[in-house]
């Protein structure tokens, strides 16, 4: 799915309740975990030390933090159509109720399913939206996250 007919920065609030799909995919390599573990200074070894996490990792490997998988909504949403075509800008606002439910392994692709949840006019053009998101790992009996995430859209 992707925006319906008709969806723009006027009708938003039309549209609350509406699924958005499911977002492009995006593998998780060790590769990705790595880098990610440079940038924010989290080498734990359930993420980085491949042998280790062989031997003591309850997942029988290693697995992407939580927060990798948390930084890829930003991305995923915006190949599902949430953000209206004529917006000039959307910003991160926060992030609502987040839930880490299942592990993420390298090689696994996540995907991200949308659904509005609200909208809210701030004025000068730019509207709040709270957007449900849940990240899965397609074929896993659970998701990986789930949350509710918020952003600017600025008109």
């Amino acid at each position: 799915m992707t925006a319906p007919k008709g969806y723009a920065l006027s009708t938003l609030k039309d549209h609350i309740g509406h699924d958005f799909g499911t977002s492009k995919p995006m593998k998780i390599t060790q590769h990705k975990i790595n880098t990610f573990a440079d940038a924010t200074g989290d080498h734990q070894w359930i993420h980085t030390n491949v042998e280790m996490a062989k031997k003591h990792s309850p997942f029988g490997g290693t697995v992407a933090h939580g927060f990798l998988s948390l930084s890829f909504v930003a991305g995923a949403m915006g190949s599902t159509g949430i953000v209206p075509k004529e917006a000039k800008g959307v910003l991160n606002y926060g992030v609502e109720g987040v839930r880490f439910l299942s592990p993420v392994m390298p090689g696994q692709d996540v995907v991200a399913n949308f659904v509005l949840k609200d909208v809210q006019d701030k004025g000068k053009g730019q509207q709040l939206i709270s957007v449900d998101a849940t990240v899965t790992v397609p074929g896993a009996p659970k998701p990986a996250l789930v949350g509710t995430f918020l952003a600017m859209i600025v008109g």
